[in-house]
């Protein structure tokens, strides 16, 4: 059965982050999620803020992007939270975008399938074998880890294309996913996932289908609406989050520049409680394992955070 989790990062004060962390938990919610954005707070020490306020819920990075961080250095940080949280951390990997890997850091962005399968090994041999000697055309890692680690502690991709998603599949835990609709995971995501999965000769059972799912418990539907409107323009600026809604159905809007309500209301719940779990059915009826959960507000009628994950508690534990 799906469970429940809450897209959580970290907002203008941190405290206000942390209780946000403890109120899902105490309603229920298996999991709770943080992203790593360029211009906010470090996703694992805000992990790391939840784990000291929490003691049950699993906490995940969806996602922490490969380039700036070492593998090395990422199997230290996922080892090191997990110890700290009581082996509850689930490591979330990403690639980023061009934008951001190469203007703003500087660094190289190619073939980051190719990149993503060496990033993979050497995190994953780093945990399970306490080391990894490999020498790659992206990453090299020559090293020993002593300290305690979870030998199987998850870790998931941001796949959505076909030959990410083919690699997720063989390599990865899980997929964590983002402005993916619901039509397109059912049709697209979860069968190139279960095919990889079984030419790899692994069924998809244990297999996570994480999605960030947009809902804004509202009293002004046309506002809501209006944000979210923004926050896909923005996104679908982005090369790869443009080919997937391209592929979803959405070219003509984008195109001519011309949203329409029902292209958000694909995506996302915006309005009454009845509309928020609408959203949350149509993406566990798409093969979404874990329904993250992601309020938003941004405008005088919505009913906030708290509102928004009581309304779901109370329809789906």
């Amino acid at each position: 059965m799906a469970q429940l989790g809450v897209f959580n990062p970290a907002v203008k004060k941190l405290e206000e982050s942390v209780l946000r962390a403890k109120m899902a938990e105490r309603l229920g919610f298996k999991s709770v999620w943080t992203t790593q954005m360029p211009d906010a707070r470090d996703a694992a020490l805000v992990l790391a803020a939840y784990a000291n306020a929490t003691e049950r819920v699993n906490l995940g990075t969806g996602v922490l992007p490969i380039y700036p961080r070492h593998p090395t250095a990422m199997a230290q940080m996922a080892a090191s939270l997990d110890e700290l949280s009581g082996g509850r951390f689930i490591l979330g990997l990403g690639v980023s975008h061009k934008v951001t890997v190469e203007a703003m850091w500087g660094l190289r962005l190619e073939k980051p399938v190719d990149a993503m399968r060496e990033y993979l090994h050497i995190v994953r041999t780093s945990l399970r074998e306490g080391g990894c000697s490999f020498e790659g055309e992206y990453f090299t890692a020559r090293w020993a880890y002593s300290a305690p680690r979870r030998p199987d502690m998850p870790v998931m991709v941001s796949a959505q294309n076909p030959r990410m998603l083919e690699l997720a599949g063989e390599l990865a835990d899980g997929v964590v996913l983002w402005m993916s609709s619901p039509t397109y995971i059912r049709d697209r995501i979860v069968p190139a996932l279960a095919a990889a999965r079984a030419k790899a000769g692994k069924s998809m059972e244990g297999f996570e289908i994480v999605a960030a799912i947009p809902v804004c418990l509202t009293t002004d539907r046309e506002s809501g609406l209006a944000v979210f409107r923004q926050t896909v323009t923005r996104y679908a600026s982005l090369p790869y989050y443009r080919k997937i809604l391209d592929a979803s159905g959405f070219k003509d809007q984008l195109e001519a520049d011309e949203i329409s309500d029902a292209m958000l209301d694909e995506l996302a719940g915006i309005g009454d409680e009845q509309r928020v779990r609408d959203a949350i059915e149509r993406y566990r009826q798409a093969g979404v394992t874990v329904l993250g959960v992601g309020p938003f507000g941004g405008h005088e009628g919505a009913r906030g955070f708290e509102a928004t994950l009581e309304a779901v508690a109370t329809a789906f534990i």
